[in-house]
C-alpha cells in the first residue's frame, strides 16, 4: 500500500466550507472517501484521467473534486457543509484492473486521513 500525503480539514460551522488537499497524480483513478463514526467507509467523489468526475448523491452539488497533474494535486472542495459530513476523509489513487467482465478502479494508494468536523 502506497502512502499519499494529504492535508486540510478542520472544524467549521454548518454551511461553511473546507478544502482538502492530496499529493497525487499520474493515476488512472483518483478519489476521495470518508468514514464517519459508526459507519462504513463510503466513496465521496471520483475523477478519471480525462477529468470526468462522479459524486455520491449525498454530496452532489456541494463538493467538487479536482486534479492538476502538473502540480501533483488532488483536491476536494467542500461547500455548504452539513453535520452529517463529519468524518475522516481519505484520498486514494490507483489504476484500472479487470474484475470479472469489466475494468474497475482499484485504489492501492491511500492518504493518512484528515478529520472534518461540522457543527450545527
Amino acid at each position: 500500500q502506497v502512502q499519499l500525503v494529504q492535508s486540510g480539514g478542520g472544524s467549521v460551522q454548518a454551511g461553511g466550507s473546507l478544502r482538502l488537499y492530496c499529493a497525487a497524480s499520474g493515476y488512472s483513478c483518483m478519489a476521495w472517501f470518508r468514514r464517519a463514526p459508526g459507519k462504513e467507509r463510503e466513496g465521496v467523489a471520483t475523477i478519471g484521467s480525462d477529468g470526468t468526475a462522479t459524486y455520491a448523491d449525498s454530496v452532489k452539488g456541494r463538493f467538487t473534486i479536482s486534479k492538476d497533474n502538473t502540480k501533483n494535486s488532488l483536491d476536494l472542495q467542500m461547500n455548504s457543509l452539513k453535520p452529517e459530513d463529519s468524518a475522516i476523509y481519505y484520498c486514494a489513487a490507483g489504476g484500472r484492473e479487470r474484475i470479472a467482465s469489466t475494468y474497475k478502479c482499484a485504489y492501492r494508494a491511500w492518504g493518512q486521513g484528515t478529520q472534518v468536523t461540522v457543527s450545527s
